[in-house]
């Protein structure tokens, strides 16, 4: 059974794994771009999603890889308008992938239970207040600069303190927007403004961002940096590194943003039983 929105947000606190199946209704997201523009193929995907072991759908309409233009919040509703409605019967958490309070209040006013924002507020000043008075949970992500530009030249004099640092201020900025702290999830934006470096500090060291008190979420599936170290240059077959990566982190993060559902489900299911034997 698909996990209920309190139990991923207490799952730092009980060590479950939880699952956050990616559905980009993008036409340029820089794995899965335009797979999914056509509603109908995107709600087919979702449900395979869900019976492959999702606990939470993300669907975004903007892409934020490096490069991407913004896009209105009237185009993204545009992409989500026949999609989001068709995903609140599936039985698990719907998350919107917005940095837009107009975005996000359609969502929140079609069913969705979560707000994840690669801005963690600072795009628009509305979205945290919008989220802390419709109850929704939020997750606030680092990132340097703005999608455009934030691969330009990202620099850092310890990335995993300043990572730490601008989360902890984010937090308190929700809190002061009326957020509660028990609905707020914190990712530290693998691939966001970060060379290959600064990633693997992160994965290395994500227990210091544990150490805050939140679920910690990584979004690592597929992205550039693994393909630098393994040299696999097309992003669908980084397969094997993604899981790699979100079993480094477990159980200091607990939830993972994923393209490979079933995949990622059954490495966590071995997981759990492993420790469960002990």
């Amino acid at each position: 059974m698909p996990l209920t929105l309190d139990e991923i947000l207490a799952s730092h606190r009980t060590g479950t794994p939880v699952i956050m199946g990616i559905l980009n209704v993008t036409p340029d997201s820089f794995s899965d771009g335009g797979e999914f523009l056509d509603a109908a193929t995107a709600i087919a995907h979702a449900e395979q999603m869900v019976r492959d072991g999702a606990d939470i759908l993300d669907v975004g309409a903007e892409s934020t890889r490096p490069g991407s233009d913004a896009v209105s919040a009237e185009e993204q509703i545009g992409r989500l308008r026949e999609v989001l409605p068709a995903l609140m019967s599936l039985g698990v958490v719907v998350s919107i992938d917005t940095t837009c309070a107009d975005v996000a209040r359609f969502a929140l006013d079609t069913g969705a239970m979560l707000v994840n924002d690669v801005a963690a507020g600072r795009m628009d000043d509305a979205i945290l207040p919008l989220a802390a008075e419709r109850g929704a949970a939020v997750c606030l992500m680092h990132m340097l600069g703005e999608p455009k530009t934030m691969q330009a030249d990202p620099t850092y004099d310890d990335v995993v303190a300043e990572v730490a640092t601008f989360l902890s201020d984010r937090m308190d900025a929700a809190i002061a927007a009326g957020v509660p702290r028990e609905r707020i999830i914190l990712d530290p934006g693998i691939g966001f403004g970060k060379r290959l470096e600064h990633n693997l500090a992160l994965l290395a060291n994500i227990e210091v961002l544990a150490a805050l008190g939140q679920p910690i979420l990584i979004g690592a599936s597929r992205k550039r940096f693994i393909g630098e170290l393994t040299g696999v240059a097309e992003p669908s077959d980084r397969l094997t590194g993604s899981l790699a990566a979100a079993l480094a982190c477990f159980p200091a993060a607990t939830i993972f943003r994923v393209h490979d559902v079933a995949q990622t489900a059954q490495a966590f299911a071995l997981v759990r039983a492993i420790r469960a034997a002990r």
